[in-house]
């Protein structure tokens, strides 16, 4: 397979995105997490979402021009993204939120009508570098049902925490769906003709199944049966309902109809500054003890949330990133419907 550089498919990417009114910056945002995402192993989430985003751009599910709206209220803020690029909205809020955590300890961002926010980790890993503990979720449509529903009761709702270990140290990262696997690996899955496991999905009827495009079809599972359940309705609860206005007309609060486009969906941010809301010097210090006595329990073995991530984005910095078969086919169809030929490869190791 062939291996490109992450600079080069950084350019690339923006520049196939502008052909979609994408302006200049905000495609270079959202090249630039999309590849990180591939080169810390979110594949799922990385240049293999490129396509649907042109597509979703083109027929204005996504807004490539969007108008932000920010509006404070002390430490709660509230964003209206306009049906902008999921990247893009995380790199607005994440640039705005760093001067005023200079100085205040908390600061909590309600998104409404965002995009699909891509891989939530890399959103709260860039928290973490700028020296920032992050949780943050999203609201999705419903996907996610147990062994004999009928339909998709909840969206299978990602979350994701990161928070900084100190000097010279890779951020603890921690990134979920509240299903047992991302939808996006059933979506390969069925592009590639291949099956998946019977405990990831449910087709229609409520039945496990094995077949990637039945399992596309039916519903996801929540990861730990009832518990996965119970992180989808925490999310549900302050990425939806928090964030709710009432209806103009009833009266009644309303977020999104529950089968709402993933194109205008909402979301939370919950930033804290360790310097400000504590002793700063005293939480780099029990991050660095707590994890390297968890690291030592696992005699070699054990393994911090995000370090494969550092391994592998650090690895792919020499060693280019390869995709498999059906995504790189992707990619070179993309290239040449939009007249962009993608970057030459790396020439292969002797």
């Amino acid at each position: 397979m062939p291996r490109y550089r992450a600079a080069d498919l950084i350019r690339w990417a923006g520049d196939i995105l502008q052909t979609a009114g994408v302006p200049p910056q905000d495609a270079g945002h959202t090249a630039r997490l999309l590849v990180r995402s591939d080169q810390r192993g979110y594949g799922t989430h990385g240049l293999a979402r490129l396509t649907s985003y042109i597509e979703r751009l083109g027929d204005n599910a996504f807004n490539a021009r969007p108008d932000f709206d920010l509006q404070r209220n002390g430490a709660a803020w509230t964003v209206d993204a306009d049906g902008a690029l999921g990247q893009v909205v995380g790199m607005h809020v994440l640039d705005a939120a760093r001067p005023y955590l200079q100085n205040e300890p908390l600061l909590w961002v309600t998104v409404h009508h965002t995009g699909h926010l891509g891989a939530l980790g890399i959103l709260a890993l860039e928290a973490a570098e700028a020296g920032f503990i992050c949780l943050m979720g999203q609201r999705t449509p419903p996907l996610l049902g147990l062994p004999g529903f009928h339909r998709r009761a909840i969206g299978h709702n990602p979350f994701a925490f990161a928070a900084p270990a100190g000097p010279g140290r890779a951020p603890l990262v921690f990134d979920m769906a509240c299903s047992v696997a991302a939808r996006g690996h059933i979506l390969l899955a069925a592009r590639e003709g291949k099956p998946v496991p019977a405990e990831w999905a449910l087709d229609r009827q409520g039945a496990p199944t094995t077949d990637a495009e039945a399992a596309a079809a039916g519903m996801l599972q929540p990861a730990g049966g009832y518990k996965g359940m119970g992180l989808a309705m925490m999310i549900e609860c302050m990425a939806a309902a928090l964030g709710a206005k009432p209806d103009a007309a009833s009266g009644t609060a309303m977020q999104l109809a529950a089968g709402g486009a993933v194109s205008r969906e909402s979301a939370f941010f919950l930033f804290l500054n360790p310097a400000v809301a504590g002793d700063g010097e005293a939480f780099t210090s029990y991050m660095r003890h707590w994890i390297d006595y968890y690291l030592e329990s696992g005699d070699g073995e054990a393994r911090v949330p995000g370090q494969r991530g550092e391994t592998l984005e650090m690895a792919s910095s020499t060693s280019g990133l390869a995709y498999p078969p059906g995504v790189d086919a992707e990619l070179q169809r993309l290239a040449e419907r939009l007249a962009i030929a993608l970057p030459p490869p790396l020439a292969p190791e002797p």
